[in-house]
């Protein structure tokens, strides 16, 4: 069936760099009556097995690059399966440049209006929207081991989407029954796209979803993350960064999709500035002897470390033990010191609240230093709203909230379009811990993505 279709994908196909990208046109025409035969317009690739050996490039030092274009050979809509047979197997060490599409398989483009979008997700019930490139076996890689995926360029397309699905998904699904899709054009000179107009957001692509197979047998939701990163949507996960994860699978099985030019910390009406990119290049290594529960990311000057739950609460405990445990090994000291140092240095976010799975992350240090001071009111850089609960998904609910509402009344956007700025441009920051159970959520706002127009 996936050959059958792919012939009817191609007709209507375009080459870009070489690769055949599906168009949207071309999946919706897939689904009316079929049309007359008509005489073709251009060829047809040939239908086969790729030749892995035309995949690699042999570049210095005994390396090798892999190419993955983004096709329908080789990505899958909104499910990890660790039985998928893998469309490109490497070494550790090894490189691999790859395509991905935009989401549910390239139709989410300009031009998809808001229903047809809500319409792609009811029409496929238990997958998620993203389009994923993978699975890649990496030879060498077992259950036990880490994964060390460092990202060396990403270049996004030229155009991205933020969107809420009506009555859907997001953290207001209730208060917004309404929803809207706004495309941006991404000036990747000067990474930067308008939202709307005098509303200009700062770039920094990463890619939403990461990640290796899970242990468990099954097709499974590309929507939650878990300790096999995935969809984690941390938005440090930029070029020169890597992610470790654990492997759960023989050959790990990597995939990478729902691809961002930046978001928000929250991502609270379901979406980010979601786009496609031409390159995501990527080095591969397999990691012996390592061992890892969670998830972390390494930037150039910090360690990330994670806590992901259903409740933030859950969340939020597991992110303190996973850093003290961190703290402790990395710095050599005891459980009660590691406590000490995680306080002194706290500069803790939410990283989405959209994905089932919630999540929280730590910004680490590598040259110790007192964390930041978090603002609790507006200043000369930032809108500020903050909310106080025991519960962590009530002070989220209501900071955010907060902010949704302030951009109403003092910036006088839409409701909607108020709900997608924060989603792509607010920063939801956790107050260090405190004595009690009281959580405390500051979102900030830059005042500086409000420009004057010319």
């Amino acid at each position: 069936m996936k050959r059958r279709g792919l012939i009817a994908f191609a007709a209507a196909g375009v080459i870009v760099g070489g690769a055949w990208l599906t168009t949207a046109t071309a999946i919706r025409a897939q689904q009316q009556p079929p049309a007359p035969a008509a005489p073709p317009t251009q060829a047809v690739p040939p239908i086969g097995p790729a030749d892995p050996k035309l995949q690699i490039v042999p570049v210095p030092e005994g390396k090798k690059v892999h190419l993955l274009p983004a096709t329908l050979e080789t990505t899958q809509w909104g499910w990890f399966n660790n039985a998928q047979p893998p469309v490109l197997r490497i070494n550790s060490g090894d490189t691999v440049v790859m395509e991905t599409m935009m989401h549910s398989h390239n139709q989410v483009i300009p031009g998809t209006t808001i229903e047809q979008i809500k319409k792609l997700r009811t029409d496929f019930p238990g997958r998620g929207p993203h389009t994923l490139t993978g699975p890649i076996y990496i030879e060498g890689a077992e259950p036990g081991d880490v994964l060390k995926v460092t990202i060396n360029k990403i270049v996004p397309r030229a155009y991205a989407a933020n969107f809420n699905v009506p009555g859907m998904f997001g953290q207001f699904p209730q208060q917004f029954q309404d929803g809207q899709v706004r495309y941006m054009y991404l000036d990747l000179d000067k990474m930067q796209t308008e939202f709307i107009p005098g509303v200009v957001v700062p770039l920094r692509p990463f890619p939403g979803t990461l990640g290796v197979a899970r242990a468990e047998p099954g097709q499974y939701s590309s929507v939650p993350p878990g300790r096999y990163a995935g969809n984690l949507d941390i938005r440090e996960l930029v070029t020169g960064t890597s992610l470790y994860v654990p492997v759960f699978v023989k050959g790990a099985l990597l995939w990478s999709g729902d691809s961002h030019a930046g978001q928000g910390n929250g991502e609270v009406n379901l979406t980010a500035i979601e786009t496609a990119y031409k390159e995501l290049n990527i080095t591969v290594e397999v990691l012996k002897g390592t061992k890892l529960e969670w998830p972390r990311i390494e930037t150039p000057t910090h360690w990330i470390t994670i806590g992901y739950d259903q409740k933030l609460n859950v969340g939020w405990d597991l992110l303190k033990s996973e850093t003290s445990k961190f703290l402790a090994e990395s710095r050599k000291v005891s459980k009660e010191e590691a406590d000490k140092i995680m306080v002194r240095q706290w500069d803790c976010r939410i990283s989405e609240v959209v994905n089932v799975v919630k999540g929280t992350y730590c910004m680490n240090p590598k040259s110790p230093r007192n964390g930041p001071t978090l603002p609790s009111a507006e200043n000369a850089q930032y809108y500020v709203t903050v909310a106080k609960d025991s519960d962590l998904d009530k002070a989220m609910d209501g900071a955010s909230m907060a902010m949704i509402n302030l951009l109403q009344e003092q910036r006088k956007l839409t409701r909607l379009d108020a709900y997608g700025l924060a989603s792509i441009a607010m920063d939801c920051r956790i107050a260090p811990p405190a004595a009690g159970d009281e959580k405390s959520v500051h979102c900030l706002l830059p005042k500086s993505v409000f420009v004057a127009r010319r």
